[in-house]
């Protein structure tokens, strides 16, 4: 089963930063484009970027341009996604999902494979 475990997620200040961790429980990664989602509460789960199986080509949201930045090491057959000037508006759920998403059109279908995320929380 393509089930990812994401890690990394606290209470930050805004401005602060963070930075999440997507792994496999049991396949390689290096096969799938992965993407990251949120979730905030009361609304509904969003695209947030998307990398390609090589790292080579990258997607984000508007939202979070110049202020996240998605790679990956397939050596270490993780995913990350570097969040900085977090602000509190980024406050979620955050999931990662294999072959969710396509890193050259920007296009976010989702997944039958969701993990448990991990929470994140910009407050001050």
């Amino acid at each position: 089963q393509l089930q990812l475990v994401e890690s990394g997620g606290g209470l930050v200040q805004p401005g602060g930063s963070l930075r999440l961790s997507c792994a496999p429980s049991a396949f390689t990664l290096s096969y799938y484009t992965i993407g990251w989602f949120r979730q905030a509460p009361g609304k509904e789960r969003e695209g947030v970027s998307c990398i390609s199986r090589d790292g080579g080509t990258t997607n984000y949201v508007d939202s979070v341009k110049g202020r996240f930045t998605i790679f990956r090491d397939n050596a270490k057959n993780t995913v990350y996604l570097q969040m900085n000037s977090l602000k509190p508006e980024d406050t979620a759920v955050y999931y990662c999902a294999p072959e969710s998403c396509l890193p050259l059109s920007g296009v976010y279908y989702g997944s039958d494979y969701w993990g448990k995320g991990t929470q994140v929380t910009v407050s001050s």
